[in-house]
């Protein structure tokens, strides 16, 4: 069951894709966007989380905005504009709304996020400790000043980053594990060899799909959400 809903947002409102799994019920999932915006590739993720049991969210972070797959300028610029403020109330607003949710169970909600939401994830997981219990970041981490207060970090986090990415280099993904690990956070940043960035889009706009390392990885991401949400 998949619907377009809106939700408040810190006085206004923004807008996501939902989707529920066979049953209807199930625990709550936020999905954050990769920078081309909420296109049918982040759909799909949703839809792959329903069927493995989860009530899955993606918020429309660009609020109406999409870049093409081969837009990739377009989709800089939106990145970059996109007020930051503002996308944390609409991924704060979206994990209240999901709490709030009937039919949503488990201890907390988990973020799954690629990309850009790879790196949001982070950030919300950090922002919301008292909902968010459990986050997998694809291929996106926040750097230097980006980087929120990680002393309020609570939530388990089992990312999957790539070999080969030039946006988030896999040293930096190493030096990030081992800060954290060493605050006594419960974080696992896995590099997976030979994979570029982008290595479980769907749509395979930069020709990096790993459907291979996607078919394995999947089923570790959906097992580690159950063991900490049920």
């Amino acid at each position: 069951m998949a619907e377009t809903i809106s939700f408040p947002s810190n006085g206004s409102a923004a807008s996501g894709f939902l989707v529920r799994p066979e049953g209807g019920s199930g625990p709550g999932v936020l999905v954050i966007q990769e920078w081309w915006g909420l296109d049918w590739g982040i759909k799909e993720m949703a839809s792959r989380l329903a069927l493995a049991g989860f009530v899955a969210l993606a918020p429309d972070l660009y609020h109406g905005e999409l870049a093409g797959h081969d837009e990739m300028d377009k989709a800089g610029a939106l990145m970059q504009s996109m007020p930051p403020d503002r996308a944390a109330r609409d991924m704060s607003g979206a994990i209240d709304y999901l709490s709030d949710l009937e039919g949503v169970t488990g201890s907390g909600i988990g973020v799954v996020g690629f990309c850009m939401g790879g790196m949001l994830s982070f950030l919300i997981a950090a922002g919301r400790p008292d909902k968010v219990k459990a986050a997998v970041p694809f291929y996106g981490f926040p750097q230097g000043d980006m980087e929120p207060d990680w002393s309020k970090l609570t939530a388990a986090i089992s990312g999957h980053m790539a070999a080969h990415d030039d946006y988030f280099p896999p040293e930096a993904a190493a030096a990030l594990e081992a800060k954290l690990r060493g605050m006594g956070k419960d974080v696992t940043l896995t590099v997976h060899p030979d994979t570029g960035h982008a290595f479980m889009a769907p749509h395979n706009a930069l020709g990096t799909l790993d459907e291979a390392v996607a078919a394995a990885v999947w089923p570790q991401v959906t097992t580690f959400l159950h063991e900490q949400l049920d």
